[in-house]
Order: structure tokens, then sequence, then C-alpha cells
């Protein structure tokens, strides 16, 4: 049993999230009147507060004060949004300058000079700053913000916590809106509405009233990220997203009392006179964003750290600002409906429209399966880490990856998978990092894009190359190849290059399953390694052939030499030998781990299917790890043995 924590709140017994996080906390809740020695849990300082305060006073009991962290979710929990982490305090609130907090007291007495702490801090903050990553998350990171050299001055809700604590009051946010006109003459000024006054929530201390020629409210969803990059200066009273512009480089005229206020960090209008140490902005953020508050994992249900949490609201907050507008769907087979439903129904649900004109004239934006080849459409495709069990089985996906430039398999233009690999030499040490750990489990695990798995298959010895075989009628085989685009011409060129050489064919999955055709002889090969492991044999062999399998992106990940005579999107940046036309754009030397980050991260969209939720890759390779996949059901068994009888005729149905 955990330590009893006595609440008078409603709250702490019907917000499941709330509660599960104080449990794993090791915090048993209760109701019913604390012994001497007990605890007492109240909300921060909100209006029921007082309940628990009150009980303490008269018990005796210590007080436990809760709050949501810092990095929260989507949109407030007014909107029925669920935090993804809480801040525990047992000597105040962060928010309340009358007394020390366990915030303030971490801030003014640890060393915070730990070289892995401080480095997790700096990566911790540029993984937000890639994500554009705030408390509140329902905002595009492309919309344009106003034009450089305005000043941002941070409006709040009428009556918030933080702001009656800081002594601040209406009269106080009209004050600061004079300081920054006078400091910044002749300079726009942009009241930035809060969320919850964007959503109608609750009011905020600004109004049309304060508008005018330089001055204008603005509650446009622009990243704040963005916004900062091309403010002159920030003005807040004690906003959180004062905090947040911080960490963008910017040091905050402050008129309240904030927790992040004097530690030399802001301007401050109303110093706390006890806070007289001077901060970095690593030591800040590993305080109040590493060590201070209890984070959550819902994937898990454990408690983690604030890299997961950066992860998961990472995948929420972009299923939201991709989907927020709902999707109209074309050339989607009948059974991919469910799943692309999963994937980006999860804030309003698509509309399947069978004609791709009337898809393109709706008002919603127009999505369309990559093969079908509608114009204009953003194109869907299987992502590289897809299931355990074949597409063709009718397996529905773990990734899925969109494209709104061209699709990854076809190097006739541009893909946004491409313009993503090209871009990632400027990618974050942090990201960098991530994409490292993720190519580590990965390759630990033995995933691949199917995870088949496989027999042994003993080989002789000599010089081995792998060549796998592809599906010849295939869109990245008629897209993504040249002079060599059947397996047969494969092997012939495998062999031509090196004669002595052990040839190991791997027929595609597909075909050894009799569901699509291309199944061949394979003369030129010395074994033809028949339902053998894929992940196996890449680990037995010294190099790989290939035309454009994704067999060749998969041994890159483990450090097998690659020759491509196709075109597929790994090649042509420096990390494999490329015997096919390779488009002049792709220039430049790319890590292979940020060919990782931008193919396993940036690009696809992952899926849950045990909670149901966006995911981040992460959770994905764990459930293909160990954990249990949902099957399809009768029909679609059904209807895929069906299917691999007449796999001559696929065209007619692909």
């Amino acid at each position: 049993m955990g330590n009893p924590l006595h609440v008078f709140n409603g709250g702490f017994l019907t917000q499941r999230r709330t509660r599960r996080i104080l449990e794993l906390a090791g915090y048993d809740i209760r109701v019913g009147k604390p012994p001497e020695d007990g605890l007492v849990g109240v909300w921060g300082a909100s209006p029921t507060s007082h309940r628990g305060e009150k009980v303490s006073d008269l018990t005796g009991a210590s007080l436990l004060r809760v709050e949501d962290a810092f990095l929260r979710s989507v949109h407030p929990g007014r909107s029925g949004d669920l935090a993804h982490g809480l801040l525990l305090d047992h000597s105040g609130v962060h928010f309340d300058p009358s007394r020390p907090s366990d915030l303030e007291t971490l801030l003014a007495t640890h060393a915070l000079d730990d070289t892995a702490l401080l480095n997790r801090a700096r990566q911790a903050i540029e993984l937000m700053r890639h994500a554009h990553l705030s408390k509140y998350n329902a905002f595009h990171p492309e919309m344009e913000p106003p034009a450089p050299g305005y000043v941002v001055v941070i409006d709040q809700t009428a009556g918030d916590a933080s702001v009656t604590a800081s002594g601040a009051d209406k009269a106080t946010f009209k004050e600061m809106l004079v300081f920054a006109q006078t400091e910044h003459p002749g300079a726009r000024i942009l009241l930035k509405t809060h969320p919850e006054t964007a959503a109608a929530h609750r009011e905020g201390h600004f109004g049309p009233e304060d508008e005018s020629n330089l001055i204008s409210l603005y509650d446009k969803p622009v990243s704040p990220w963005v916004l900062f990059e091309g403010a002159r200066a920030v003005y807040t009273v004690s906003s959180g997203l004062g905090f947040e512009a911080i960490f963008a480089g910017h040091k905050p005229r402050v008129f309240g009392q904030p927790f992040y206020g004097g530690w030399g960090l802001t301007q401050d209008e109303n110093p706390v006179a006890r806070r007289t140490r001077t901060l970095t902005r690593a030591q800040l953020f590993a305080a109040a964003m590493i060590l201070y508050p209890t984070w959550y994992d819902p994937y898990r249900d454990t408690l983690c750290e604030i890299e997961d949490v950066i992860a998961t609201l990472s995948a929420e907050a972009r299923a939201w600002r991709e989907d927020n507008q709902g999707w109209v769907m074309s050339g989607m087979r009948l059974w991919k409906r469910r799943p692309l439903t999963q994937f980006y129904g999860s804030v309003t649900a698509p509309v399947f429209e069978d004609d791709p004109a009337k898809a393109a004239g709706s008002d919603r934006p127009h999505m369309a399966w990559a093969s079908k080849g509608a114009s204009g459409a953003v194109r869907c495709e299987d992502g590289f880490l897809r299931s355990r069990g074949l597409g063709a089985e009718l397996i529905p996906p773990l990734s899925l990856v969109l494209d709104d430039l061209g699709i990854y398999y076809d190097p006739s233009s541009e893909s946004r998978l491409e313009r993503l690999i090209a871009a990632s030499p400027k990618l974050p040490s942090g990201c960098v990092a991530r994409a490292a750990r993720l190519r580590q489990a990965l390759t630990a695990a033995r995933l691949s894009k199917y995870n088949l798995g496989g027999g042994t298959t003993e080989l002789p010895e000599g010089h081995k190359i792998l060549v796998p075989g592809q599906v010849e009628d295939d869109a990245s085989i008629r897209t993504g190849t040249d002079a060599v685009s059947t397996n047969a011409a494969l092997l012939e060129a495998a062999r031509a290059a090196h004669p002595e050489a052990v040839l190991v064919y791997k027929p595609h999955p597909d075909v050894e399953s009799g569901l699509r055709p291309g199944a061949m002889s394979a003369e030129a090969a010395d074994i033809v390694a028949t339902d053998a492991d894929p992940i196996e044999l890449i680990d037995a062999c010294d190099e790989v052939w290939t035309m454009t399998s994704l067999l060749g992106f998969e041994a890159l990940l483990r450090d097998t030499p690659v020759t491509c005579l196709g075109t597929p999107f790994y090649s042509g940046w420096g990390l494999t030998t490329d015997l096919g036309r390779v488009p002049a754009r792709r220039q430049g030397e790319v890590t292979l781990d940020g060919l990782i980050h931008a193919a396993l991260i940036d690009y696809p969209r992952y899926f849950d299917p045990v909670t149901g939720r966006p995911c981040p890759p992460e959770v994905v390779v764990e459930r293909l790890r160990d954990g249990k996949l949902p099957k399809p059901g009768l029909g679609l068994r059904l209807l895929s043995k069906a299917q691999g009888a007449l796999a001559s005729y696929a065209h007619l149905w692909r």
C-alpha cells in the first residue's frame, strides 16, 4: 500500500489519470479525516483547496499540493485533455512566492552542476523546439507569424491563481502594456491570447478596447517557438509562456513573481528578495522539467522521464495538427478504411470518396493511397516499421506515411522524406541521440518491416552477398529502377561484379506466400533462402545488393555495406554504393542517424493498437518485440486467401 493521501476534492477521485499518477508516485488516495502525522492532498491554490487546508490546520496533517506539469497536453484541461505529468509539492505551490516551494528550494540550493543532467536538459530543450512543443499544443508550426520586429505581451486568464499569488490584477496587465509601448516606441505589439481564452473557456485581461494601430489581440495558432523567433521583446506577468520564452532565447520582462523569476534569466519588475542565485537556462530547465515533475507514460502505464513525455506529446500534437480539419480519402481499399480511421480520425472522422475528382473538390484536405496517383492529393503509404505480418495478408499497419510533395519510392520528384533527409545534417544533438537509441532498440530486437521471422539457412564459406528479391510490378520497381529492373537482372549484375562470391537470394515474402506474382528459378544464385529470417541473413552476409528493397535500409542499420542498382530513398546520401541513377538534388553527406531520424521518426506516423492512441516509434518497437498485436478477423483472412489464389490478377484490385 502507498502512503495514505486524504483528499477533499472530488477531482482526485474522478480524474483517473491524476489518480493513477499519484498511485504510481506512492500515494493511496483516501477520503476521511487524516491522522496527525497524515497527509492531505489539495489541488494547488484552487477554489477547493481551502477544504484540505482547513483539515490540515485542524489535524496537524501535512499538505501535498498537486498541479499540472509544465508540458501538459494538446488542449487545456477544460477541453478534456489529460495531463502527462504532475507537480507534487510538500512545501508550497510553485507559482506562490509567499513561501518557498519545493521547486524554489531546488533552484536555490541544488548544485545543478551534474554534466549528464545539464546535457539532458539542453537536449530536451532542442527536442521541444524541434517538435514545437509547449504546455498546450493546438497550434500549427507551419503557420507564418507576423513580420519580425514585434513585441509580445502575454495575456493570462482572469482569476488565474498565479496572477493572484503574484499580487497582480488587471491593472498590472495594463501597466505592463504601457511599459511595452514606452520601452519600444513605434513597435507593433501583439497581445498574445491565452489558449483557454481562445477556446472560450475563460476571459483574459485584454480585450478589443486595448487595440490600436500598433496594438492587436493575437490568437492565431502559431507555434510559440516561431512567434518568439520574430519577437524583439517579451512581456509577462507570470505566464508559463514566459518560462518558455527563456528557452527560445529571450530575457522576458516580468511583472509578477513566477517561479522562473529572480534567477538572472528575467528582467524583474517585482523581484522576490530571497532569490539571489544566478542560473543558466539549462539549470532552470533541469530543475523545473527534469527533477521537479512526476511524468507519466500512458503506453506503459508507468512513471517516466521528460524524454518519454516529449516523444508522446510529439506524436499526439502531430496527429492533431495534421488531422484537425478532417480528411477526405480516395483510392482506399475497403479493408484499409478501419486502420486509416484509427490513424487519421482521432480528431475528426475521415470521409471516404471513391471518385478522386469529388474528393479533390471537398473543403477537407484530400488524401489518396500513393499508388492511385490522385493529382494534388497528399499521398499515403505504409511506413518502414509496418507490422508483424504482410500487408498482402491484410495485417493492419502500425505505421503510415503522408507525403505532400511526392512519395518516397519515386525518385522522379522530390518527396517529403527526401527533404527531411537533406535537412538532417542540421538536426539538433537531442534528435540525433534519439535516433541512435532507436537504432539500437531496433537492432537489439531484430526487427524489420514485416517481422515474419523465419528459419535458419546454412551458408557456405566465402564472401557472401545477400540479394533480396522484390515484387517486380511493385511501384518502387516501376518508378525507382532503370537498366536493372528484374530480380534476374539484379542477380546477373551481382554475379558479374563478384564472380567468386556466394550469392544468397531471398525471395520477397509476398511472392513466397503466393500473394503476389514473381516466383523465379534464381539460377544465378548459389543459395535461395526461402522462408529464411531476413535479419539473420543480413547478419550472416558481408554485403547487400539491391534494386530498391527496404532490406537495404535495414542492412544499413546493422552496418552492412549496401550497393543499390535502383534509386531507393536511402541511396545517394553517401551511405551506399550507387550504381543506379541518383537525382542531382541529393547532395551532401548524411549520417546514418540522420537518415534514421528522417525515415523512422519525422516521416511516419505510428498507432498503438493497445491503447488506441497515436504513439512514438519506440512504443511500436516494444509492441513488435514483445506485445500482443491484433490480427485480422475471419473475413479479412478469407479475403487474403482469395487474393493469394488470384495473385496473377492482383492488378485488378491494387
